[in-house]
């Protein structure tokens, strides 16, 4: 039956889904890898798609922009469709010297400044962990490529302002990009014994002040998360 936010009937969507931000990019996405992908849910304006990549099924649906809205669709989809696992393909600001624009950061961890994981276990700081066999299985496909990397990034609860003291400070302690989804989806993972990655692309550089790519560069790199991503879907 439909949820409050989702449309679709349960075996409408696959057991691994692709989850960009983007409702746009979601719809592209599912073009591209899915001939036969079909649109199960559009509550709200977010598509969901499914269909199948060599044969085995795959569905792609968008988040919105920060946790609390993933948090609506990763929680739906675990406890009433029977979703076993999530990857986020999203785009990520480089925090270190270690990472350039277009390069792909496999997100082992996530940090955040949000209050999401903060409750869960009363007295504990959770660790918001990616899930090993979708990790194993992006770097995998990644072919041992230098410009694809596994390292924490963090997940800020606001797009803009950023102190360049506490930026510094992050890239110190190893985390390689900014973004606004991981640690929730694999904090929501955790709590439904689910998996859960994040594979995103350096669009831009909080530290050298790169600029962001083209069109066409923004979706030829996008291109490379993709194939990862759906590598750990299917392993």
């Amino acid at each position: 039956m439909a949820t409050p936010h989702i449309a679709a009937e349960k075996g409408d969507i696959a057991p691994a889904v692709l989850m960009p931000g983007d409702p746009r990019r979601a719809e592209r996405i599912a073009a591209q890898l899915m001939p036969d992908a079909r649109k199960v849910s559009d509550v709200r304006g977010i598509g969901a798609y499914t269909g199948t990549v060599d044969g085995r099924p795959l569905s792609v649906m968008a988040s919105g922009m920060g946790m609390p809205s993933l948090g609506i669709y990763a929680n739906e989809l675990f406890q009433f469709y029977d979703v076993q696992r999530i990857i986020r393909v999203g785009t990520a600001g480089g925090l270190s010297h270690k990472v350039k624009v277009g390069d792909v950061v496999v997100a082992l961890g996530a940090h955040t400044d949000s209050a999401m994981n903060t409750t869960r276990i009363p007295g504990i700081h959770f660790s918001a962990v990616a899930s090993y066999p979708l990790v194993a299985a992006a770097v995998a496909a990644a072919g041992g490529a230098d410009d694809v990397h596994v390292a924490p990034v963090v997940s800020r609860d606001h797009f803009y302002g950023n102190p360049a003291e506490q930026i510094q400070a992050l890239a110190d302690y190893g985390t390689l990009a900014v973004e606004m989804e991981a640690a929730g989806l694999y904090g929501i993972a955790a709590e439904h014994d689910r998996e859960a990655l994040a594979v995103l692309t350096i669009s831009d550089h909080l530290l050298d002040g790169s600029r962001d790519m083209s069109a066409e560069e923004r979706e030829q790199n996008f291109g490379r998360a993709l194939r990862l991503a759906v590598a750990a879907a299917h392993c």
